[in-house]
């Protein structure tokens, strides 16, 4: 297995990517960032990605490439589109990445990215049952992972609650845009992960993003029957989960 990769994280509101040393599980370089393309067209993101590439001087030209993107990943073909454009859905990205990159991809849900991470190098590693992943971010993505076994596009942000998708009621976006405080938001995040509890009895719930980093604000807030902690690798799981995943070869 190559020991390095470099990993992208394809978010709504910014494209992160790193090199990552992916039997470690830690940053070789500066993150990299750049906000995301109006409109999230799929020219106009390659095009931020390969903006980033251009900022590494030392890549290996054969090192692989795993990138995390906000939908549904079926054999390298994104199958939904959130909080990004409608064109997205149905396109063989992992092929156009690679076509334009010059090098091997491989395309994960951007939630699923971060679960793999946390399992192999985080707050999950080891962790036997059911572990839940949530992202608090723009929406809420999510990764489950039973035995250290990912069961992807699990996509539960887009469940019910209150009458609207959950993530339009309690992602981190939704926070900042209707300027709740950190106890009005924990109580749209009890309502949330109680639901998520009443649905799956989890043995682990596991808090990712960038807000993970403020998790002293909201997680004591919380009275839930189930452990939930803050992801170890905060907001760099996404990029090394990709990464990690990306030295394992084809799909």
């Amino acid at each position: 297995m190559s020991k390095q990769a470099i990993g992208i994280d394809i978010g709504g509101t910014g494209i992160k990517g790193a090199l990552v040393d992916a039997e470690k599980g830690v940053l070789l370089s500066d993150r990299e960032r750049i906000d995301t393309p109006d409109g999230g067209e799929p020219d106009d993101i390659l095009n931020t990605v390969v903006q980033i590439f251009e900022r590494f001087d030392q890549l290996d030209a054969n090192a692989p490439v795993g990138v995390c993107f906000p939908a549904i990943i079926r054999d390298g073909c994104t199958m939904s589109a959130s909080n990004i454009s409608k064109k997205w859905i149905g396109l063989e990205a992992e092929k156009l990445f690679e076509a334009r990159l010059g090098r091997p991809i491989h395309f994960i849900n951007d939630a699923d990215a971060a679960g793999v991470g946390e399992v192999q190098f985080g707050a999950a590693k080891g962790k036997n049952g059911l572990t839940i992943l949530t992202t608090l971010g723009t929406g809420i993505g999510s990764a489950m992972i039973y035995d250290g076994v990912l069961i992807p596009n699990s996509e539960l942000g887009h469940l019910e609650l209150d009458g609207k998708q959950a993530e339009k009621r309690a992602s981190a976006s939704v926070k900042e845009d209707e300027d709740l405080s950190w106890e009005d938001w924990a109580k749209r995040l009890q309502k949330y992960y109680e639901y998520l509890e009443s649905l799956f009895s989890p043995d682990l719930f596991l808090i990712g993003g960038g807000v993970s980093k403020n998790a002293g604000d909201f997680l004591p807030l919380l009275e839930l029957q189930t452990e939930i902690l803050p992801a170890m690798l905060r907001n760099n799981a996404g990029i090394i989960g990709a990464a990690y995943l990306a030295t394992l070869g084809p799909n």
